[in-house]
């Protein structure tokens, strides 16, 4: 990870029939086109490749996560429960929808613990969010059980964790709806991109039309298309499409790289008493795209992690003293802080941020230090990591 580390010959053919026939929009020029149609393509593969009913592509993994809220009917006064531990765009996509993100305890899968899905859900609880971090995922059955038993929708983020199994099922197509990011670090990227999937029909046919301004995409001619409801621009480009196209049909072969670079990483830091590594679910399999392991506590966790830098092993992350995916430094969040005016009700509901506390929480991401695995590896490369990372660890406690 990420994809573009492994750029060649397949990407370039594939952007080249773009630029050939000069159409960088996914719909109209029908003409000028040559049989060209990249996020066409793009979504038919995804579909054959995941086993899923429906793709529909979008221009970031941010507006697939909206256009699902949106096509689910989840909107002002709704709750959405979501993970303590994840990115930005989880709870922005909520707030931007005028719902409410409730945030719960992780456990140690590193993401949303059953168990505080349950006690969180309210009334006014429309769909729980699992979001599957750093390459691995939650406790689906328990969480899709828990849905079911509250009629609620089941919302997967599998934004970092593309190409990763749960009982033979591809991540992103066992919930309702599913989220996939494309954007320029993922495992296979367009640069810019995301994907919902589902196998729905009426959500399928609502993101085709609410991610193109309402658009019903009937007949040959954009300009006398219907618009049965109000909808936004979250289109793909061609030019995304047609490198997204050419990286997917590798994803096999990177989970493959990824987990044989992985496994040398594991096998050496497996010499360490004190590491543990994160907890995977019973049928899941990784899409060994991060390696994550906690330490003894938090002090020894900042300690390996200064460690790992000054010894030059880049990729590794603290998450507890992160700003971008962990609820400790979202200030912005707890403060409310938006360019727009939201309603007294959301604000209101999102006062409990300010005094909360998540302690569970604290407790694994403290102690996690999650690593990037490229790509790119030299064997070499593999062994004086997997050495230097050895050394600064022990050297740590």
């Amino acid at each position: 990870m990420p994809g573009f580390e492994l750029f060649g010959e397949a990407e370039r053919k594939e952007l080249q029939d773009v630029l050939d026939n000069g159409v960088l929009m996914r719909y109209g020029f029908d003409g000028m086109r040559n049989g060209h149609w990249k996020a066409k393509e793009l979504e038919q593969a995804f579909q054959d490749t995941f086993q899923v009913k429906h793709a529909q592509l979008v221009s970031s993994g941010t507006a697939a996560v909206s256009v699902a809220l949106a096509v689910a009917g989840i909107g002002a006064g709704d709750e959405v429960i979501m993970p303590t531990f994840t990115f930005v765009a989880s709870f922005e996509s909520i707030i931007m929808s005028g719902a409410v993100p409730i945030l719960v305890e992780i456990d140690e899968t590193l993401t949303l613990d059953p168990k505080a899905v349950e006690a969180a859900i309210t009334p006014k609880t429309k769909a729980v969010m699992p979001v599957h971090m750093c390459g691995s995922m939650a406790n689906l059955d328990a969480l899709k059980a828990i849905c079911e038993r509250h009629n609620l929708i089941l919302l997967e983020d599998s934004s970092q964790a593309t190409g990763a199994t749960y009982n033979g099922k591809a991540l992103g197509t066992i919930g309702d709806l599913g989220c996939l990011s494309l954007d320029f670090v993922k495992i296979i990227t367009c640069g810019e991109g995301g994907a919902v999937l589902t196998n729905n029909d009426q959500y399928a046919q609502f993101a085709d039309h609410f991610s193109d301004h309402g658009h019903d995409h009937l007949g040959n001619d954009r300009g006398a298309e219907d618009h049965p409801f109000l909808g936004y621009n979250f289109r793909i480009s061609e030019l995304n499409a047609a490198v997204g196209l050419a990286q997917l049909k590798r994803l096999d072969d990177f989970v493959a790289i990824q987990k044989k670079n992985y496994s040398i990483i594991r096998e050496a830091l497996s010499a360490i008493p004190e590491v543990v590594f994160r907890t995977v679910p019973n049928g899941g399999e990784e899409s060994y795209s991060f390696l994550n392991f906690f330490l003894p506590d938090l002090g020894t966790a900042r300690k390996a992690n200064k460690a790992l830098k000054d010894v030059g092993v880049d990729g590794c992350f603290h998450y507890y003293d992160n700003n971008w995916h962990y609820i400790r430094k979202w200030q912005h969040l707890k403060d409310v802080k938006t360019l727009f005016p939201l309603s007294e009700e959301v604000k209101k509901s999102l006062q409990y941020l300010k005094t909360k506390e998540f302690p569970q929480s604290d407790h694994y991401i403290g102690r996690n230090i999650s690593c990037l695995i490229k790509l790119s590896w030299t064997e070499e490369d593999k062994k004086a990591r997997a050495k230097k990372m050895v050394q600064a660890i022990k050297q740590s406690m």
